[in-house]
């Protein structure tokens, strides 16, 4: 920690020396370092001109500097890599935000004993406390397959009365103890009653009495019994993530799954002028449900004016997660262990009813799937809406893809749409194989993240984290993507994804999943002055430096939004 404190602190004096935090009002000229632009067609400059909040000019140093003033203030990188601002296609970033003011173990927790005294630390700090319920997130999900164990430590003394949900690190998986299930009604007369599809969402002894374990819509049994941040606490928590991301040079973000308080929260900080980011935030419609897609329109026209904040489409769940033991994401082939399938969550007829629908009122589709077939009918949808429509140009968008027929990677190209990965995961650990392989067909394992595969056909990638499902951390992110390097060994080495490509992803591919490619994702004349300085070469360190690399400033709009003061910086809570 102290390395990083000390970091921390040189990157804000080396941000206090070249401008202060006001509004640039006058020409600024970036030279002497290397320039990654992220436009393909000019991929690498000399120096970079800004005036207010726009790029002027890019280029070589003598043309750049005949477009300013002699005036213009020189910004000297120090041979340093100056980049676009980076941009997450896939964040959920307020709560994230929550999660860090609150409690969150963020996988971080080994065993059982490291467990139980996070929870102890956060009980006793009244971080975890959400009115009289204790709730932990970022629980690693191979705690799952130790159910008992969590019942005989957490169901007596301390626990005996005191409601506890762990809540697992993919965001659709928890465990509650007795004292919770007994407020939830969670019991087995209550699962008796349930259909047979809904009865696997539940944990079960053999005697078919709950277990605390749940998953998917299983989870609202028990989240609904556990008070909801209140609006301050959903206001923080927004700008916490907010002022995280600014840290790691993310500039701009798509927020899935939004909900109206998430919309107010993101309204609060513009009103106070500190949404100092790019934000393109969607609101989740269930293609099923008959008066989603109308909520979803009413929240965009009370929230579409919001400065900096843009609503470009909608989001749709279309299944779960593969690991053991929810196995909730839709599988062609069923899981080895039950015979079933996983959730395909929608009709694929009310699917691509939807798709049709939102494509011809300028809306795009982004997709949450993870299974094969879940992938395979987001793309009989968005194929749907192409044959229906005509191109309508919009970036409909699958993201996570952890598994994808190998006849469908080249229907992204043909269709247009973008793969939006979160290639932090696509690493040979615990999630990758000992929670999936023994339990998904033979044919399909090896398809896992195939996101070389994607990118040779043609597809657009767009870089994502999920966060705060996993670190946020670009140059991570590209690490993995590059290695797919984990804990368990090396996850396909063939379908790696170079360097740059992977810049692109996390750049004007990633605004383009957000359909602001005109405005941001790249460093081009009439562009917004989003910068990032690093302290290192990313596209030549060895890959094992690329995972250290620091943000040293941020300018987002030609202002500098990180590092504002001397005080200590968020770490990256690598994991």
């Amino acid at each position: 920690m102290t390395h990083l404190l000390r970091r921390a602190s040189l990157a804000a004096a080396l941000g206090a020396l070249i401008w202060s935090s006001s509004c640039i009002c006058e020409d600024l000229l970036l030279v002497n370092g290397k320039i990654f632009t992220g436009n393909s067609a000019k991929p690498y400059a000399e120096a970079v001109a800004v005036r207010d909040d726009k790029i002027l000019a890019v280029g070589s140093r003598r043309d750049v500097q005949s477009s300013v003033s002699s005036s213009a203030r020189v910004v000297d990188l120090e041979g340093k890599l100056l980049l676009p601002g980076l941009i997450d296609s896939h964040a959920h970033v307020i709560d994230g935000g929550i999660d860090l003011i609150l409690a969150d173990a963020k996988g971080a927790l080994k065993d059982l004993d490291a467990l139980e005294a996070f929870v102890a630390e956060a009980k006793r700090s009244g971080r975890g406390l959400r009115g009289d319920v204790l709730r932990i997130e970022g629980i690693s999900l191979g705690f799952w397959s130790q159910i008992a164990a969590l019942n005989e430590r957490f169901n007596a003394g301390a626990y005996a009365h005191q409601p506890l949900f762990l809540g697992g690190l993919d965001g659709h998986t928890g465990w509650a103890n007795l004292a919770l299930r007994e407020r939830a009604g969670l019991n087995k007369a209550y699962v008796d009653s349930l259909p047979e599809d809904r009865r696997g969402h539940f944990g079960l002894n053999p005697d078919g009495t709950p277990n605390g374990f749940a998953s998917e819509e299983g989870l609202h049994q028990l989240t609904d019994k556990i008070p909801k941040p209140d609006a301050r606490t959903v206001l923080e928590g927004a700008r916490a993530g907010l002022r995280y991301f600014l840290s790691l040079g993310i500039t701009s973000w798509l927020d899935p799954a939004v909900s109206e308080r998430f919309f107010s929260a993101y309204k609060g900080l513009s009103d106070r002028g500190e949404l100092t980011a790019h934000v393109a935030a969607l609101p989740v419609v269930e293609p099923d449900s008959a008066g989603s897609w109308e909520a979803a329109l009413a929240l965009r026209a009370k929230y579409g004016g919001v400065p900096h904040l843009s609503i470009p489409g909608i989001k749709v769940f279309a299944d779960g997660v593969a690991e053991y033991p929810s196995q909730t994401a839709a599988m062609t082939t069923p899981y080895s262990n039950t015979g079933k399938t996983g959730d395909l969550l929608f009709k694929p007829e009310n699917f691509a009813k939807l798709c049709i629908n939102a494509d011809r009122a300028g809306l795009l589709v982004h997709v949450h799937a993870i299974g094969d077939r879940a992938v395979h009918e987001a793309l009989n949808g968005f194929e749907a809406a192409r044959k229906a429509n005509g191109d309508s140009g919009i970036p409909h968008t699958i993201t996570h893809l952890q598994f994808v027929r190998e006849d469908d990677i080249e229907r992204f190209k043909q269709l247009g749409v973008l793969a939006s990965f979160q290639l932090f995961w696509a690493q040979g650990g615990v999630e990758t194989i000992d929670l999936v392989k023994p339990y998904v067909a033979a044919d399909i394992y090896p398809w896992q993240y195939p996101a070389r595969s994607m990118l040779d056909a043609g597809a657009i990638i767009a870089g994502a984290s999920d966060w705060d499902v996993t670190t946020p951390n670009v140059f991570e992110g590209i690490y993995e993507a590059e290695t797919r390097r984990g804990t368990e060994g090396v996850l396909d080495a063939s379908q790696d994804v170079p360097r740059e490509a992977m810049l692109y992803a996390y750049t004007i591919n990633a605004a383009k999943a957000m359909r602001l490619e005109k405005e941001i994702g790249s460093i081009e004349p009439g562009k917004a002055a989003d910068l990032i300085l690093v302290d290192r070469d990313v596209l030549i360190v060895a890959p094992e430096e690329l995972r250290d690399t620091r943000v040293l400033w941020t300018m987002v709009a030609g202002k500098k939004v990180y590092p504002i003061s001397e005080k200590k910086a968020p770490d990256d809570r690598r994991r």
